[in-house]
């Protein structure tokens, strides 16, 4: 366990950004210290937006990263576009995107690593290139940075909701509207801190517009459009519309069909090019396991439907 005290000398200053000024810790990590109240000001809980006074003591207390030394990793990588500044990959279901937590090998980057070499370092040494990810049993479409200046970019694009992702997913019940918005803050679940909620504590905003595809007797196809990026977004939106994603162990207590996680595809990704300034815009087919229960439903799908 890592400790640091630092005293004020001069107020004024939000104590995320003094502290990530005065010690090595990213400004994102000053932050979830904050949330989770390792970090104290005065031996008090505090947030983000607090403003230092001068001769107040904040402490730190942290658990340094584990070392990880990322090798490069042949793996085959289903790529649907590829230059000199991005790569886009249509992610498998059971691929984790980047190392971490009881994760540290066999990762995409690793896959990255060893296909690119050359990648952004602005996420630091565990997450290169990675601009966004999707959950290791989620499959579908992200785009990954060769560099610095891209991954600005991606990242803006991001932000300013001018990149658009779509999803496919098949969840439980039949849905009642043909379509509709999820507009509903999501912060992390007290009682399960690896789950995410629909709450109004430490929560932020989450948009999730949703388009029935398909009702089945028991389970409905839906395309999702996010309009936010929170962690979880739609497994948790669908889970507080009581339509829970079939096959998602974590936030359905339905019978799973097996354990291959999930049944959510990110289907569609578009975006501005940095470089050319120009719009892309990908889409790859339903995988395998959605087509498959639909098909066993009597509904037989085609690329160009969706």
């Amino acid at each position: 366990m890592e400790k640091i005290e630092l005293i004020v000398l001069s107020g004024g200053e939000r104590v995320d950004a003094y502290v990530c000024a005065n010690t090595d810790l990213s400004r994102s990590h000053v932050q979830k210290l904050i949330k989770n109240g390792s970090l104290t000001v005065n031996e008090q809980n505090i947030r983000a937006s607090y403003r230092l006074e001068t001769d107040d003591l904040i402490v730190i207390k942290y658990e340094k990263p584990k070392p990880v030394d990322l090798k490069p990793m042949a793996m085959p990588l289903d790529i649907v576009y590829e230059d000199h500044d991005l790569i886009v990959i249509n992610k498998p279901k059971g691929l984790v995107v980047h190392p971490g937590a009881g994760n540290y090998d066999c990762t995409l980057v690793h896959g990255l690593l060893a296909h690119c070499h050359d990648l952004s370092g602005i996420n630091g040494e565990l997450r290169p290139g990675i601009v966004h990810r999707i959950d290791k049993d989620t499959s579908g479409l992200l785009v990954c940075a060769k560099n610095d200046d891209t991954h600005i970019a991606l990242s803006a694009q991001l932000a300013d909701k001018t990149c658009y992702r779509r999803y496919l997913a098949i969840a439980w019940g039949v849905f009642a509207h043909d379509e509709g918005i999820i507009d509903a803050p999501i912060g992390r679940d007290p009682k399960d801190r690896q789950r995410m909620c629909v709450t109004d504590k430490n929560a932020k905003e989450a948009v999730t517009e949703f388009k029935v595809l398909q009702r089945f007797d028991d389970s409905t196809l839906v395309r999702l459009n996010l309009k936010t990026g929170r962690t979880h977004q739609i497994r948790a939106h669908l889970k507080y519309i009581h339509h829970p994603i079939v096959n998602d162990s974590r936030y359905s207590n339905r019978p799973l069909i097996d354990d291959s996680g999930q049944y959510l595809h990110a289907y569609y990704l578009s975006f501005i090019h940095p470089r050319t300034r120009e719009r892309m815009e990908f889409k790859t087919a339903m995988p395998s396991y959605m087509l498959t229960y639909c098909a066993n439903k009597g509904v037989s799908y085609e690329q160009s439907e969706l």
